[in-house]
């Protein structure tokens, strides 16, 4: 099976998933993730039509989605890894939707380059739901306060949440935290729910799945 059919299963089952819990699918957007991948695998995808994709490294985005983007008109790619300060100037020029605000820091760093490049990619907050130390995202319990401090002091328009649960929970109720705190606070889009988890995340009100594995097939990170 190649990657495009995997997509396609995928998508069904996400159009599936959608309906049966009264949604219409066109609500859940597919966020492909390509990280590791190198542009020729990503390429079947982009002719098959999918456009969404994810990466987790501001370099190897840029390296990767430079040359496709000029052959592949209207890709919108996620920056679903943590984001350094000083990749910040690279993330808001490369990504149009940065999933990973998490702390004041990024929050003061983004603000001052989308004002100096005049572009604003979509922004979502990640919040850590598991508490997991080696994890990157905001504390649920500051969660609301780092909302408020974004929109306040730095002028940013978040725009939604995003988490990644622990490995080995049950994840349904990360997810219904997440929409709970997305909730009151005005949030609309909830990125939520991977390749093992991405019907639940459905059901719980996802907006985003982030699909890498299960369309591309396995990685290979002995030459990361």
């Amino acid at each position: 099976m190649t990657s495009v059919d995997r997509l396609q299963d995928i998508e069904a089952i996400i159009a599936r998933a959608a309906r049966d819990c009264g949604r219409d699918p066109a609500g859940v957007t597919l966020v492909c993730v390509a990280k590791t991948f190198p542009a020729a695998d990503v390429i079947p995808l982009l002719e098959a039509g999918h456009r969404v994709f994810g990466e987790n490294r501001v370099q190897e985005a840029r390296a990767k989605w430079g040359p496709l983007r000029a052959v592949y008109p209207g890709v919108e790619l996620h920056l679903i890894g943590p984001l350094q300060s000083n990749k910040a100037r690279e993330a808001v020029a490369t990504f149009d939707v940065i999933e990973t605000v998490d702390r004041p820091k990024i929050a003061q760093a983004l603000a001052a380059e989308m004002a100096s490049l005049d572009k604003r990619p979509r922004l979502l907050a990640q919040v850590n739901t598991g508490a997991e130390p080696q994890k990157a995202g905001v504390a649920p319990r500051d969660a609301d306060a780092f909302i408020a401090l974004c929109r306040e002091r730095y002028g940013l328009n978040i725009a939604g949440l995003m988490c990644v649960p622990p490995a080995h929970q049950q994840a349904s109720p990360h997810f219904a935290l997440l929409a709970d705190i997305a909730a009151r606070n005005g949030l609309s889009e909830l990125s939520m729910g991977m390749s093992s988890d991405y019907e639940l995340a459905i059901q719980q009100g996802a907006t985003c799945v982030r699909i890498g594995s299960a369309i591309m097939g396995e990685r290979d990170y002995s030459t990361r």
